[in-house]
């Protein structure tokens, strides 16, 4: 049996029916049922199920986005960071292997191969580098599980979310045996205030950037076939192979869904975050090699990304 813990939110629902269509027996349990922030309740319950699995879909997003957690600090370091710890001991107790939702949103930027050295550029916005991404150059590299996040506390700016996400991956390092799978943006084809391309096709003005994004689907059936291949346990980037910029899906939603608005961008980084944005946005590109190697399939990027917008789905 597994335990699934925020089944009710937007990455939890989605392992909640993908364990269903792999007719996986599991508890979705919500902590107005369980408080399983605290250890002593957590540790009770665990010895009393004995689940084979844990996963950790609960955390601290804030809504309508991450500038919500600069108004609840103390409820953002709650859920990403002291849970991920809780849950880390609690199981390690019981010797229950388990699964944790992280983030990509702890990087900016890429890696750079440039005259055979490789470096990292946290502003894919300048000029000559976006225009390497459009071009899906081979010389932008994505940030690896062995790389040191270069957007939290201890390498700032970042966003106050950024920054508890990237403290609750050092929180439970070397605690037990659990997976961390990092999400980057997630879409799909159903049209939703937390999907990226609903969001994209409501903003008033788009912010250009390049980033790796996580189909929300094939994000959790790769999370799964971690666990189901007992890939070795550790950090893996979970995002569909490749990379994309804000330009070329505002195209492939023209393309597809022909909106009945013309898009606009915030004219440069300036604009976008004295009228739009309270606190610094992630941007970067990922490197999933380490999945890929541990025998999980998932779809490139622009295959997920066609594949939404063929199959949108309106709200």
């Amino acid at each position: 049996m597994i335990l699934l813990l925020g089944a009710s939110g937007y990455i939890g629902e989605a392992f909640a029916t993908e364990l269903q269509r792999r007719k996986k027996e599991f508890i979705p349990l919500a902590r107005q049922q369980v408080d399983y922030s605290r250890f002593d309740v957590l540790l009770e319950f665990l010895r009393a199920k004995k689940p084979s699995f844990v996963v950790n879909a609960a955390g601290y997003t804030g809504k309508p986005n991450v500038d919500a957690c600069e108004l609840d600090k103390a409820g953002t370091l709650v859920g990403n960071t002291l849970l991920p710890q809780t849950l880390a001991h609690a199981c390690a107790a019981e010797g229950i292997p388990w699964g944790h939702i992280s983030s990509g949103c702890i990087f900016s930027g890429a890696k750079i191969l440039e005259h055979g050295k490789v470096r990292v550029e946290k502003n894919m916005n300048r000029p000559e580098l976006h225009a390497l991404a459009e071009k899906k150059s081979p010389a932008i590299l994505g940030f690896d599980e062995t790389d040191t996040p270069n957007f939290s506390f201890r390498d700032q700016p970042c966003s106050f979310y950024s920054g508890t996400k990237a403290l609750g991956e050092e929180a439970l390092a070397n605690i037990g045996q659990s997976y961390v799978w990092r999400l980057r943006i997630p879409f799909d084809e159903f049209d939703n205030q937390r999907n990226y391309l609903s969001k994209v096709q409501r903003y008033s003005k788009v912010y250009e950037n390049v980033n790796s994004i996580s189909h929300r689907a094939d994000f959790v059936k790769a999370c799964l076939d971690t666990w189901e291949l007992r890939a070795p346990f550790g950090i893996y980037n979970v995002t569909n192979p490749g990379y994309v910029t804000t330009r070329h899906v505002v195209e492939q939603i023209e393309k597809f869904l022909k909106p009945p608005r013309k898009f606009e961008f915030w004219a440069d980084d300036a604009e976008f975050y004295k009228v739009a944005a309270k606190t610094p946005r992630s941007n970067c590109v990922m490197d999933v090699s380490k999945l890929l190697a541990a025998g999980v399939k998932i779809r490139g990027v622009e295959e997920a990304l066609e594949d939404s917008l063929k199959n949108w789905k309106p709200e």
